[in-house]
């Protein structure tokens, strides 16, 4: 058994995640199902091992044993001179004393916005030049996949500097008419903070910060979008309000009215999103999109986030989207159940009210 049959296995399996335990099957992550391969023995752990070992540097191997965890990517081809075939954003950890790991699936093309189902109004926060937008929502749920698709756009459309930072690099952008920096953790430098206080030095047009992890990098990637840049960055939260309350929440109580301040005024965008299993199989997503318009600025300021979801409600003719009505959407369509949507759904009698 070698990885490069696994990988390639994972990719023909259309599956997002492969996790190599000791013990078990590997397994395998398709529309959001886990489940172990078929004709595939348990693993034992010397075979984790050798196969995680076989894709690190002698630096990466190093680090993993030293910290017991570490993230990484590694580019997939098959052949001498073949094709790129996809990225994996790969966790390798420790359990029980054993080498585990988990490799997430990063296709090699980019998908525009229509390819993802996704809605027409995120074109408009590829034609920023400043502000600050949050993709949000949970781990596996197409973040990364959104952020690099808005990104492609502008990439393709405009001559800018797009600057990433990330732990570790997912997708790698084609040659367009931005020149792109990529910066990777670990390799490309030492500290989000090191890497966030030089970012401007390097006169970048956009930046991606990979994940605010911190108060220091959510007061970082504010500050950067507030001196005249676009910045992408992505949080584990369910909602556009419940987003700006982590954000203000993970600061001190005498910091909090400052990043209030720094927020309303940079916001230009939340999208909150959800895969959600189809009927015919596959998932699509479910999207909640907040825009920084004057009556959302005001609500951050003054501390009425609670607020937000109405405004988000009231909003719908400048492009806001609950998740609510982009559920209601997809079960019209015929495109998901009436039970799924509401296993989903943030506020399920105003689903039902849609549906009717």
């Amino acid at each position: 058994m070698d990885i490069q049959g696994l990988l390639a296995e994972t990719i023909r399996s259309n599956a997002s995640d492969l996790h190599l335990l000791p013990g078990i099957s590997p397994a395998l992550r398709i529309d959001g199902v886990l489940s172990s391969m078929p004709n595939y023995p348990a693993l034992k752990a010397e075979d984790v091992q050798t196969m995680v070992f076989s894709i690190l540097t002698p630096q990466q191997k190093e680090l993993l044993e030293t910290n017991k965890e570490l993230d990484f990517s590694f580019g997939f081809s098959q052949g001498v001179g073949s094709e790129n075939l996809g990225r994996f954003r790969i966790n390798a950890y420790y359990q029980k004393g054993n080498l585990c790991a988990a490799f997430r699936f990063l296709p090699p093309i980019i998908k525009t916005v229509e390819e993802l189902r996704l809605p027409k109004i995120l074109h408009s926060f590829a034609t920023l030049r400043q502000g600050f937008i949050l993709i949000s929502g949970p781990t596996g749920h197409g973040k990364s996949t959104t952020i690099a698709s808005i990104i492609n756009e502008i990439n393709l459309s405009s001559a800018f500097h797009i600057l990433t930072i990330e732990d570790p690099i997912e997708y790698v952008y084609p040659k367009g008419k931005s020149i792109v920096s990529q910066r990777e953790m670990g390799i490309d430098t030492h500290s989000w903070a090191m890497a966030l206080r030089s970012a401007l030095r390097e006169d970048p047009d956009v930046v991606l910060v990979g994940e605010m992890r911190d108060p220091e990098t959510m007061a970082s990637a504010i500050t950067i979008a507030e001196t005249g840049h676009l910045v992408f960055s992505t949080l584990h939260t369910n909602s556009a309000s419940q987003s700006i309350d982590r954000i203000i929440d993970s600061f001190p109580a005498h910091q909090q009215g400052q990043i209030r301040i720094q927020l309303a005024s940079t916001l230009k965008g939340i999208i909150s999103q959800r895969l959600v299993p189809q009927i015919q199989g596959g998932r699509v997503p479910a999207v909640e999109v907040l825009l920084g318009t004057n009556a959302v600025a005001s609500n951050i300021r003054d501390g009425k986030t609670h607020l937000l979801d109405s405004v988000i409600q009231t909003s719908q003719d400048v492009g806001m989207i609950t998740l609510e009505s982009s559920l209601a959407q997809l079960v019209l369509a015929g495109a998901i159940s009436l039970d799924t949507a509401k296993s989903y759904a943030l506020h399920q009698d105003e689903l039902l009210r849609m549906v009717g």
